[in-house]
């Protein structure tokens, strides 16, 4: 089955053409960045408009790539929520146009669930139970994953999320759009452990995240410094160093909690290196209870692993949708004929495959 995915939740145009045989044959993404540095965040209205500019294009171009016409596919899928309401139904307008017109199945796919997914896109390997900590734009969660399609929130957070803690942090240390990418590149050359920062909510019981102090001590530290190059640097450092410890604790309890050998990261901050290094370092240091028919017996070594995508899938991609789209249309899930998005969708109201 041969799959088109369309990504437009936000501020990138992804597109790419999964095949249940022979995996990802073509995609391609186009990102909004420069179009919104001006504004130092996206805008909705003009990410909407660029989405109808570039989403056609962008289809031929992967089409092409893939040696395909239009009447090769055999189903579509498209990013149907959560996300800015205008830019979804750029890609759901499309997509179920093409697909009617096609006479094919569509799909809406759940964005978070697309991100869920994207490590198994390139690794067939790796199956359910497993832990997923998803960190994507506005989203903080950590899922326990029963089987694809069978979701259980963990834990969430509870104001900003990590990445948007990045990128706020880095615009009121007077960074370039977009923040986080550019505050993780100072923290390389930034001195550990001089800004010691709090890690929010891991000296109480429980799985949610909270960013929002973390940022405010932040901005305490930066206005009291002497905002030399070598400071801010060492500020971004031990910020991201917080943010980094505090997933990782979080990570560890998670794990323990459901007795899962398994721990998937995914979205835009699973691309940080010290966090992929810490992760590994987690699961590959932390013996994890067994569970057994009576609860959690003795802990044992642990046999475990933490899967991430590539880079390049970590942030919004047309890969993650099609791929997503390819398995609930080869389980014979599609959509009505009705163009319909989902701007808040709770991904353990998915049904199952």
């Amino acid at each position: 089955m041969r799959v088109l995915g369309i990504e437009t939740s936000c501020d990138e145009t992804g597109v790419a053409v999964y095949d249940t045989d022979r995996g990802l044959l073509a995609h391609a993404l186009y990102s909004q960045i420069d179009l919104h540095a001006e504004y130092g965040g996206v805008v909705p209205e003009l990410a909407s408009r660029d989405h109808v500019r570039k989403l056609l294009p962008l289809v031929r171009q992967t089409l092409a790539e893939a040696g395909l016409g239009v009447a090769d596919l055999d189903g579509v899928a498209y990013t149907a929520g959560p996300g800015l309401v205008g830019a979804l139904m750029v890609g759901a307008a499309a997509g179920r146009a093409l697909a009617w017109a096609l006479d094919l199945p569509a799909v809406g796919v759940h964005h978070m669930e697309g991100h869920l997914l994207a490590p198994l896109l390139e690794d067939p390997g790796l199956k359910p139970p497993f832990v997923a900590l998803l960190v994507s734009g506005g989203h903080t969660q950590l899922v326990e994953v029963a089987a694809i399609g069978v979701y259980r929130l963990l834990g969430e957070t509870l104001d900003d999320a990590a990445g948007e803690a990045f990128d706020k942090t880095a615009k009121l240390m007077g960074l370039p759009y977009p923040g986080g990418p550019e505050l993780a590149r100072l923290a390389e050359s930034g001195r550990p452990g001089l800004f010691k920062f709090s890690r929010p909510m891991t000296d109480r019981p429980g799985l949610d995240f909270s960013f929002s102090g973390l940022k405010t001590q932040v901005l305490l530290a930066w206005q009291a410094s002497d905002r030399s190059p070598q400071t801010r640097a060492d500020i971004a450092r031990g910020f991201e160093d917080a943010v980094v410890e505090t997933l990782a604790i979080k990570c560890e309890r998670a794990l323990r909690q459901t007795g899962a050998r398994t721990l998937v990261v995914a979205g835009g901050v699973g691309a940080n290196v010290r966090l992929r290094a810490r992760l590994n370092a987690l699961v590959g240091g932390t013996s994890v209870p067994k569970r057994s028919a009576k609860g959690f017996g003795t802990e044992v070594p642990p046999t475990g692993r933490v899967c991430f995508p590539r880079p390049a899938f970590c942030t919004d991609n047309g890969a993650m949708i099609a791929f997503a789209g390819a398995l609930r249309l080869q389980a014979g899930q599609h959509e009505a004929p009705a163009v319909t998005v989902t701007p808040r969708w709770d991904m353990a109201s998915l049904p199952p495959l």
